[in-house]
């Protein structure tokens, strides 16, 4: 499965295409690109192979999908620190290095969807934490994933499998 996200009427907002229906998201506040750098707050352009999914399991139910699953504990973050070992990685909270909390206050993370963006191999300022997740209110941007509806995010996980790519343009 293909899925496909273009940029509509305004740089951080677009449209997903997959199984021939489209869902509204919201993307980085500074809109796609082609050269994404840490920090940047641009969802990058591309290719982007579904690695696999983090959910909140005391929050909702394992998500119907092809795709490897995996629970979000309360030690789970994700380094976003050029310089250090585990950058763009999964790793357990406290670090010595920032990292970004996994396991949120807020629903935004209840399902993350891991996009194979600067993994293989892994480039030093590269971009970390490209993910799709859970939409804020309105579809605020984000600070360079994709973001839908709940709902709409637990659709397209059904039709995802091993061998599902996000292209970005």
């Amino acid at each position: 499965m293909k899925l496909r996200v273009s940029s509509h009427i305004r740089p951080a907002r677009g449209l997903l295409q997959a199984g021939g229906r489209q869902f509204p998201c919201a993307l980085g506040r500074g809109g796609i690109s082609n050269n994404k750098r840490e920090g940047d707050g641009a969802t990058p352009a591309g290719e982007f192979h579904l690695r696999w999914v983090l959910y909140r399991a005391g929050r909702i139910p394992r998500p119907d999908t092809g795709l490897k699953i995996t629970p979000i504990g309360p030690r789970d973050g994700w380094c976003d620190a050029p310089g250090h070992s585990a950058y763009n990685c999964t790793v357990r909270l406290p670090i010595a290095a920032s990292a970004e909390r996994l396991s949120r206050a807020d629903p935004v993370y209840d399902i993350i969807v891991v996009l194979g963006h600067n993994d293989a191999p892994v480039i030093e300022g590269g971009g970390s934490a490209i993910f799709m997740h859970v939409a804020k209110p309105n579809f605020a941007p984000t600070a360079g994933c994709i973001a839908l509806r709940r709902d709409d995010l637990l659709t397209i996980l059904q039709m995802c499998g091993p061998d599902s790519s996000l292209i970005v343009r």
